[in-house]
């Protein structure tokens, strides 16, 4: 029998929402002999072991991370990225992050030792040529032993192809496993693993890498002198068309960045569909609401449906079986509306609204077209009350 299997210590900080629901500290640790008050006070405070400094030596090599902002921060790919460099960096080398577009996040706390924040740059913008000149001068500037990228098709993948065929470098792409040494891609339609050297660009796949690390970067803020802040290249070969909108009905829920989803608690679908339409979202639907032919199975999210990736996820009434959980794993922010705060979606969510679906959905279209209009807010708010979650 293995003794050595790590087990939830159920006597952690926790601490007590209005809703009467015990939310948990995550990282923090029990204390013997420590009063609830200690541990209700932890709790709320989210206090949690101070994590150490990852490296105190001067530097004697550099690892280079590249990616896009989107809206400020990074997604959760790009945080592999970054995890992946510090993970395999030893104590005599610093974690570099040159970020294209504005930085929000906590660099440090995400492993960098040092960070570059380009903010005139624009995920929405086509500026290959741009790009890949602001690379080229981080690594003059750097000499990074390797780049690590994510593999995405949102820009980063395709930079990190164009720099690799500018610079001659070798390249892997679609790397699953990674280590000091070597790295590893699927061959043989994924029933073996092709490995090689650790090239001098790596782009990394989506899941290959845990974001949590055990320490802390530096987070150190420099400049990149050699590169001028413009945000035009001169005489380049490509224009930049903009962004064609479409209707959000129209786009596959798996490459969806904004989702509103149904549960069996939404009786009103036209209204619902309503608020979609007002959010300009897309819509998504539980196994349960598809069943009971409220929508259509294209629709249905979860383990027997799609699985989706949204920086927004919005569940109206969804109770969140395993399978619907199992579909919404790799959102980003997941916001819940539920009258049962102790439904398994309230665990998922970062905030969770306690209160009637359909009265939250009628708010939520009012307020959104007052904000529009320009008109005062309501005297009173339909919701109850906001619980804030604890992501899973």
């Amino acid at each position: 029998m293995n003794t050595n299997i790590k087990r939830i210590d159920p006597r952690r900080p926790f601490v007590i929402t209005a809703a009467g629901l015990k939310r948990i500290t995550l990282g923090a640790e029990h204390v013997e002999g420590a009063s609830n008050d200690h541990a209700l006070h932890a709790g709320a405070h989210g206090h949690a072991a101070a994590k150490t400094l990852r490296t105190t030596q001067t530097p004697q090599r550099t690892l280079l991370v590249v990616a896009h902002s989107d809206r400020g921060g990074l997604d959760d790919h790009a945080r592999q990225a970054l995890a992946a460099a510090a993970l395999i960096a030893d104590a005599g080398t610093q974690v570099a992050l040159l970020v294209l577009g504005e930085l929000k996040d906590d660099a440090a706390a995400l492993g960098a030792d040092k960070v570059i924040e380009l903010p005139s740059f624009d995920r929405r913008t086509f500026a290959p040529e741009r790009e890949v000149q602001a690379v080229a001068a981080c690594v003059a500037q750097l000499a990074p032993a390797h780049i690590f990228m994510p593999d995405n098709a949102t820009g980063d993948g395709d930079l990190g192809r164009r720099y690799a065929a500018l610079a001659g470098a070798s390249i892997a792409t679609h790397v699953v496993q990674i280590d000091a040494h070597n790295v590893s891609t699927y061959a043989q339609a994924k029933k073996a693993y092709a490995t090689r050297a650790l090239p001098d660009v790596v782009l990394l796949a989506a899941g290959a890498v845990d974001t949590r690390l055990p320490f802390v970067g530096a987070g150190e803020h420099v400049e990149l002198t050699a590169f001028a802040q413009t945000n035009e290249t001169p005489n380049s070969v490509y224009r930049d068309l903009g962004i064609e909108e479409i209707d959000a009905a129209q786009v596959a829920l798996e490459e969806a960045d904004f989702i509103v989803s149904a549960g069996n608690g939404v009786t009103d679908v036209a209204t619902f569909e309503k608020l979609a339409s007002t959010f300009g979202a897309a819509i998504g639907a539980s196994r349960v609401a598809v069943d009971n032919g409220m929508f259509t199975r294209d629709k249905q999210i979860g383990a027997t449906g799609k699985t989706v990736e949204a920086s927004v996820y919005i569940a109206f009434g969804i109770s969140g079986a395993v399978q619907h959980l199992q579909g919404i794993k790799d959102c980003r922010h997941v916001i819940a509306v539920n009258l049962d705060g102790s439904a398994p979606i309230v665990k998922r969510a970062n905030l969770t609204i306690i209160g009637d679906t359909q009265a939250t959905i009628a708010s939520l279209i009012d307020e959104i077209n007052r904000a529009r209009s320009g008109r005062p807010a309501a005297a009173a708010p339909v919701v109850n009350q906001f619980v804030e979650g604890v992501a899973a």
